[in-house]
């Protein structure tokens, strides 16, 4: 299956850094920007998320959410966070 931009994207269930989600309710009426990792600590990824953290104003701002996936566990992914902010001087949430 591929998706394009403007594609409503298939709803799934996840846990997150913000516990149990399901997608399309996470969603609400909102736009979303989803942003698929094939694993945390990539350079090119995390510099990525940095840079979206440093804007994150800008997208609440229009009504954009903003999520990252990837394969790795939550825990991972805070570990990761950590990483963004130090590196890029700025944590994604």
């Amino acid at each position: 299956m591929s998706l394009r931009i403007n594609d409503i994207a298939p709803d799934f269930q996840a846990d997150s850094t913000h516990g149990r989600l399901s997608f399309h309710e996470w969603i609400g009426n909102d736009w979303a920007v989803l942003f698929s990792h094939p694993k945390d600590f990539t350079p090119v990824c995390t510099t990525e998320l940095g840079y979206v953290a440093k804007i994150q104003p800008e997208f609440e701002r229009r009504g954009v959410k903003v999520i990252g996936l990837s394969v790795d566990s939550v825990a991972r992914h805070a570990g990761w966070a950590a990483d963004i902010e130090r590196s890029q001087g700025a944590a994604p949430s």
